[in-house]
């Protein structure tokens, strides 16, 4: 069944429903760490008054009772769980975005279940009007690690056999940054964005990456749709559709194009 919502967003339901349905478990056993992060933009900024901010995060801990711990930041609230848990959660408010995450999510419906969450309370909580909406997104983040020179591995695993490849054919030069992006319209007015990212630990200014050591490489997946909207129920429509559009760019492109021959390199690399 096909629906145009009220904001002008086309939405394949079916398609939506069969894509969750597939997909039971996480992209988590592809690689260390993976997870889905929103992220509202807004044309106002978002309220700061203590009483607000604190009835808002109360209500978001009633649903998710282990997001129990407050930050404050300069210009930033938050409301984390625990990050010493295998998969945890946060919440952040600041200037214009409302921002998301789970971390490690069990299955993908899990991951979903929180944003879905903001989605409905925040309009009500925080005064966010349909005139006030930006633009959504969702992000799935693949973080693998790399014992080797990451950008040598990136290089290697998409690059080898290219023209790109001739650019860093330069006698007595080493690699010392490849993070390609590609970023695409997914409908003719443009409206409907899609991003995928590739990036290595960052390095010092003569190209030394031992103070970032630890870092992963990190693939993204970024699916964005601009307003304008009618309503602010029309979110959660929109919020299913990118889950769709997420999910078939994840297990069409993303994982046997980036993924796979990345974690290849990596595994040939630490032979």
């Amino acid at each position: 069944m096909r629906a145009l919502g009220s904001g002008g967003f086309d939405v394949d339901f079916a398609c939506v429903n069969e894509g969750n349905a597939a997909m039971t478990t996480s992209y988590g056993a592809l690689c260390n760490d993976f997870y889905i992060n929103q992220k509202l933009n807004l044309k106002m900024p978002l309220p700061t008054d203590r009483e607000t901010v604190l009835h808002f995060f109360d209500r978001v801990k009633r649903s998710e009772p282990s997001m129990n711990v407050f930050r404050k930041f300069e210009g930033e609230f938050a409301l984390e769980s625990k990050h010493k848990d295998a998969q945890y959660k946060w919440l952040s408010m600041q200037g214009h975005t409302l921002r998301s995450g789970h971390v490690n999510p069990a299955k993908m419906t899990d991951g979903y279940t929180l944003h879905q969450l903001i989605l409905e309370m925040a309009p009500y909580h925080l005064s966010i009007s349909a005139l006030d909406v930006d633009s959504l997104e969702l992000m799935f983040g693949f973080d693998l690690e790399c014992e080797g020179d990451q950008d040598e591995v990136i290089a290697r695993a998409l690059y080898d056999q290219s023209p790109l490849e001739q650019l860093s054919q330069v006698p007595g030069s080493r690699i010392m940054d490849v993070q390609p992006t590609v970023g695409m319209k997914l409908s003719k007015r443009g409206d409907l964005q899609a991003f995928f990212e590739v990036k290595t630990r960052r390095r010092g200014r003569r190209g030394s990456s031992k103070r970032y050591q630890g870092d992963p490489i990190s693939l993204f997946l970024t699916v964005r749709q601009f307003g304008p909207i009618a309503e602010v129920e029309d979110l959660s429509d929109i919020f299913k559709m990118l889950e769709h559009h997420a999910q078939t760019l994840a297990t069409e492109k993303l994982i046997p194009h980036l993924l796979t021959p990345i974690t290849r390199q990596i595994t040939s690399t630490n032979i």
